[in-house]
């Protein structure tokens, strides 16, 4: 969070003094790119902060698997195409990396109830941008969409499982998302952070070869959450 506020700050900053005469919060202030909401296409970059859980849905009433999430970050493209005064088109691929630490019960040995998960995700949304009216240098929105995630860490092609501590997933998964976030029109670009959540709509889990496995064979389902903080620049 220290992080997020030092970025804050330093985009805040880049006019210096000017902002107390004719900046972005001032009481009357000089309205920045105002042809810009004009444009049909234009493209962007984002970086950001996620964190991602697991939910797990279970055949049987059973001690729950602990998950110890981490914070990870996010570096992406934005493309994005204006369909109406409003509401936009927007594809925002992106490289996310995140880690998290499952904690399984009912064993004495932590190389039994411990599995790390690190993963590595190319991240593919395709999402509808609904903008308010623009007050000034200022343009709420909310976001929201569908997305495909290829995760390059998923061990889906190895035939070791949790019996040789190789926790497996599949490697592509679906999902819905929906956020919000505000526009920020500076002198010559658009600074607009955003937060949104993540919900895996399918199952993930590859079973293990046991299928009495103490580590999947009561798991109905396993399915990804996760919220993504973006700073995103125009």
């Amino acid at each position: 969070m220290k992080k997020i506020a030092v970025l804050i700050l330093f985009v805040f900053s880049i006019k210096g003094n000017a902002q107390s005469s004719n900046g972005i919060f001032s009481k009357d202030p000089i309205v920045n790119l105002e042809n810009f909401q004009q444009q049909r296409i234009y493209f962007g970059f984002y970086l950001g902060f996620n964190s991602y859980d697991f939910k797990f849905d279970y055949n049987e009433v059973t001690s729950d698997v602990q998950v110890k999430k981490s914070t990870g970050f996010n570096v992406g493209m934005i493309g994005d195409l204006k369909l109406q005064e409003h509401i936009n088109l927007r594809f925002e691929p992106g490289l996310y990396y995140t880690k998290r630490d499952l904690y399984y019960p009912g064993f004495s040995r932590k190389i039994d109830a411990l599995r790390e998960v690190n993963s590595t995700y190319i991240h593919l949304p395709l999402l509808l941008k609904f903008s308010s009216l623009r007050t000034g240098n200022i343009r709420p929105y909310l976001v929201g969409g569908t997305s495909a995630t290829l995760n390059l860490s998923s061990n889906s092609k190895s035939k070791d499982d949790n019996a040789e501590q190789k926790f497996r997933v599949k490697p592509w998964t679906l999902n819905y998302e929906i956020g919000f976030g505000i526009d920020v029109f500076s002198e010559y670009f658009i600074f607009s952070p955003s937060i949104r959540g993540v919900f895996g709509l399918s199952d993930e889990l590859i079973r293990d070869n046991d299928p009495n496995s103490p580590w999947t064979g009561n798991i109905e389902s396993l399915k990804t959450r996760a919220i993504f903080i973006n700073f995103s620049f125009h």
